[in-house]
């Protein structure tokens, strides 16, 4: 008899259980929302087999930790503020420091400590294509801020291109089957331009080229606007805020597959079910789900997730992510690789280079530790940490060339966003019924933000669909109907 009332309670209890599978960004944010919607009494489990953070990592030099990665959150990153001011953190400005353009042979753009002589700089070289490209991102992201209104109002979408569309129309979709190049290039911006000021901006933020999609481009160029600022401490204890806020069991394990099964409950009724297969400490364990939302990008090197026995089966996604190297260096610049002037007279705390450039870098920037943090600025004896991001290793020989001489060089290779090449098509977010994948809209665009949008839709859409609620769900027209309600 008791085993039987013991069944009941297990197996109605676990009609209850969700599961996050990633405790980054995205999967973090989840767990808020989840909690959000489905209330105190459900139990979220959220599986991670390395760091709280994910990708949000940071580096040791000799006892001071740095961003491994992006560093820094754009002033309309509203999910992100709203995440700091809920979980008590405290933000530090990220800017500062003067920025140069290497394009192999020459500093083909510096600027200066004045703001009138950087606008001069600017239109001498390339005419008032600065403002007309500050007009543009504007203008996306006038558009894109339309998803705080429709989240807060709690509609969700069933598929990143319903999402974007809902966003900009089909202006917005074109973007991701046309490149970064194509577009700009029709706009009207020149060649000088493009090759100076826009293809450097790609260069550090995502590895890659103008030939990645509009879409991600406009979100790039945005890291180049005033007003960025970062979490004092580091950008990943929004993670670990929002897994203590959700009151989410973290799990550390690597999730091998998920298997759809029947289970019967007391009353008899069967129900479909979710079982989550797991590696920890050795041991291989698992446990019975209701709804899942993977949170980690389904690529093989990634996380060799395996979808067993669903019908239909679960579709496969080969997203191929770029490899990108991040070096942090304590060592006195060879500034002479840059300029001819002397080294207390280069000034310089970031070199972005070129595609024509043949430097074996991406870019190369002072950096200051995520604790304590400070506006970049050179020492007195020239000595700094530089963080450096490169397509391959630095060799020690390449690392020489760089600096006159170093004290300490630590380096991680990591496979940080995905390879652009437009046309682009984002996977689904509905995997199958009650199973749900977020790293999708890093096919549009991979950040901080993008990814807590992409948490906050996957949960409003788990809630909606679990409930019925199919009026929340891929509504047309919502900016009107939103904005006649005002």
């Amino acid at each position: 008899m008791w085993s039987n009332v013991l069944m009941y309670f297990i197996l109605h209890f676990i009609s209850y259980m969700k599961a996050i599978i990633g405790a980054g960004i995205g999967g973090t944010s989840a767990a808020y929302y989840l909690r959000q919607k489905f209330g105190k009494d459900v139990k979220i489990d959220l599986f991670e087999r390395e760091e709280v953070g994910g990708r949000l990592a940071t580096m040791a030099v000799q006892g001071q930790d740095y961003e491994a990665g992006g560093s820094v959150i754009h002033p309309l990153n509203l999910h992100m503020k709203r995440f700091v001011k809920d979980l008590g953190l405290s933000t530090v400005e990220a800017s500062g420091g003067l920025l140069g353009v290497y394009n192999g042979e020459t500093l083909v753009f510096e600027e200066s400590n004045w703001f009138i002589i950087n606008m001069i700089k600017l239109v001498w070289r390339y005419g008032f294509q600065s403002l007309r490209m500050h007009m543009w991102v504007e203008d996306v992201l006038d558009k894109f801020m339309r998803i705080y209104r429709y989240q807060s109002h709690d509609y969700a979408f069933s598929s990143v291109e319903k999402l974007l569309h809902s966003l900009g129309g089909n202006d917005f979709l074109g973007m991701l089957n046309r490149t970064l190049l194509e577009t700009l290039q029709k706009a009207g911006f020149s060649e000088k331009f493009l090759n100076e000021m826009i293809s450097p901006v790609m260069r550090v933020n995502y590895g890659q080229s103008t030939d990645i999609n509009a879409f991600v481009g406009a979100v790039s160029l945005s890291s180049a606007e005033s007003g960025l600022w970062a979490v004092e401490g580091g950008n990943k204890l929004v993670c670990s805020g929002l897994l203590q806020a959700s009151k989410s069991n973290l799990i550390p394990g690597s999730v091998m597959y998920i298997e759809e099964k029947t289970r019967t409950k007391r009353t008899g009724n069967p129900t479909k079910m979710y079982e989550v297969v797991y590696q920890a400490a050795s041991e291989t364990h698992s446990d019975f789900y209701d709804i899942v939302l993977v949170a980690t990008p389904l690529n093989r090197k990634m996380s060799n997730i395996t979808f067993l026995n669903f019908d239909p089966p679960v579709e496969e996604f080969h997203q191929y992510y770029q490899h990108i190297v991040t070096t942090l260096v304590k060592g006195e610049l060879n500034t002479s690789i840059f300029s001819t002037r002397p080294i207390n007279k280069f000034g310089l705390t970031t070199v972005l280079t070129t595609d024509s450039s043949d430097l074996f870098i991406n870019s190369i920037g002072i950096v200051a530790p995520v604790r304590g943090k400070d506006n970049p600025v050179p020492s007195t004896d020239g000595t700094n940490v530089w963080k450096i991001f490169s397509q391959e290793t630095l060799t020690k020989a390449q690392i020489l060339k760089l600096f006159l001489s170093y004290d300490y060089a630590v380096k991680k290779a990591w496979l940080a966003y995905p390879h652009y090449k437009p046309p682009e098509k984002c996977p689904s977010i509905i995997l199958h019924d009650r199973l749900y994948y977020l790293n999708g809209i890093e096919c549009a665009a991979s950040a901080m933000e993008m990814s807590a949008i992409a948490a906050h839709n996957a949960a409003l859409l788990a809630y909606h669909r679990w409930n019925g609620h199919t009026d929340m769900i891929d509504q047309d027209g919502l900016y009107e109907k939103l904005k006649t309600e005002l």
